[in-house]
C-alpha cells in the first residue's frame, strides 16, 4: 500500500525540501516504482527518460504461474509482450488473468488514439529532445525576442527621425487604403520593403495586436526619447549656471503655448541654446508661466 503522506508530499505542500533521486538505482519493476506524480515536478522529465532510455521492464524469463481453465491449465506466455504493448491498471494493478483467450489484451491495449498510445508518443516526444516542450518554447521564445526587438528598433528608427525632422507623425487617412498612411506608417513600410529582417517583424506580419504602430505606442517611444535628451542636456550642463528662455508660441488653434529653452555655456566655452519643451498654459500672465516652469 502506497503512503498517503508521501503521495501528497509535492501536490499539499511543493515547498517542501526536495527528496535527492538516485537516477541510477531506481527500481526497475512497475510494481515496486514510485508514482512518477510523487517526484519533484523539476526532477519528474529526468526519471521518466531514464525509464525510457531503459526500455521496457519485461520479465521473459520468469516463471509465471498457472491458472486453472476447466481441465486445462494455462498461463501469461512472455511472447506476448512483443504482441500486445498494452499499459494502465489491467497490466499494472488490477492484473489480467484470461489467458484463454488471448485476443482480449487487445481490449486492454486499445486503437491508436487511446490513452496508452498517446502516452506512448508523448514519452517518445520526450526521448528527442529537439522535439521536447521546454526546447520548443525556448527555441519560440528566443524567436520572438528577436523579432519584438526588431519590431522595436524599427519604431524607435522612424520617430527618431520624425523628431530630429520635425515632422507630423499621424496622416488624415491611416487606413490600409489610403495612398499616404501618414509619415511615421510610411517611414516604417519604406524600412520594411528595404530590409528583410525588418519586413518579416512588422505591420502585416505581425500580430495586430503586437505591431508597435498604435498612437499610444508612438507616444511612449517619443516620451522616452524626450527622457533620454533632457537627461543629456542636464549632464552637458553639469554643475555649470544656466538661464531659462521662455516665449509665447500660440498653436493653430489660439491655444496659449510656453516654449522653453535653456541657454548655457559648457565645458568647452560653447554658449549653447537648448530647445527643452512646449507646454499649455491658460494664459501667458507671469503667475501661470511662472507655475509652469516649477
Amino acid at each position: 500500500m502506497e503512503n498517503p503522506d508521501h503521495n501528497n508530499e509535492f501536490g499539499s505542500n511543493p515547498k517542501r525540501t526536495r527528496i535527492e533521486v538516485d537516477v541510477a538505482n531506481l527500481p526497475s519493476d512497475c510494481g515496486l516504482r514510485i508514482k512518477i506524480s510523487n517526484y519533484h515536478p523539476n526532477e519528474r522529465d529526468q526519471i521518466r527518460r531514464h525509464y525510457l532510455q531503459n526500455k521496457a521492464c519485461q520479465p521473459v524469463n520468469h516463471d509465471f504461474p498457472q491458472s486453472q481453465f476447466g481441465k486445462t491449465k494455462r498461463r501469461f506466455n512472455p511472447v506476448w509482450f512483443k504482441e500486445f504493448h498494452g499499459g494502465g491498471d489491467s497490466f499494472v494493478t488490477k492484473g489480467f488473468r484470461n489467458w484463454k483467450k488471448k485476443e482480449k489484451l487487445q481490449n486492454h491495449v486499445g486503437d491508436h488514439n487511446n490513452e496508452h498510445n498517446i502516452a506512448q508518443r508523448k514519452c517518445e516526444a520526450l526521448l528527442n529532445q529537439r522535439q521536447s516542450i521546454q526546447t520548443v518554447i525556448n527555441k519560440q521564445s528566443d524567436v520572438e525576442k528577436r523579432e519584438y526587438r526588431t519590431r522595436l528598433n524599427a519604431s524607435v528608427d522612424c520617430i527618431c527621425f520624425l523628431q530630429r525632422q520635425g515632422l507630423a507623425f499621424r496622416g488624415h487617412d491611416e487606413s490600409k487604403d489610403s495612398n499616404n498612411q501618414g509619415n511615421f506608417l510610411e517611414l516604417l513600410r519604406f524600412l520594411a520593403n528595404h530590409n528583410e529582417e525588418i519586413d518579416q517583424a512588422v505591420l502585416e506580419n505581425t500580430p495586430k495586436n503586437h505591431q508597435m504602430i498604435s498612437p499610444d505606442i508612438q507616444k511612449e517611444i517619443a516620451n522616452a526619447a524626450t527622457v533620454k535628451t533632457i537627461n543629456a542636456i542636464i549632464k552637458d550642463i553639469g554643475d555649470s549656471l544656466f538661464a531659462i528662455i521662455v516665449d509665447e508660441s500660440r498653436d493653430m488653434s489660439t491655444k496659449e503655448q510656453m516654449a522653453i529653452a535653456l541657454r548655457y555655456v559648457d565645458k568647452l566655452g560653447h554658449v549653447n541654446e537648448r530647445f527643452l519643451s512646449i507646454t499649455h498654459v491658460n494664459n501667458t500672465s507671469a503667475v501661470t508661466l511662472k507655475s509652469a516652469i516649477e
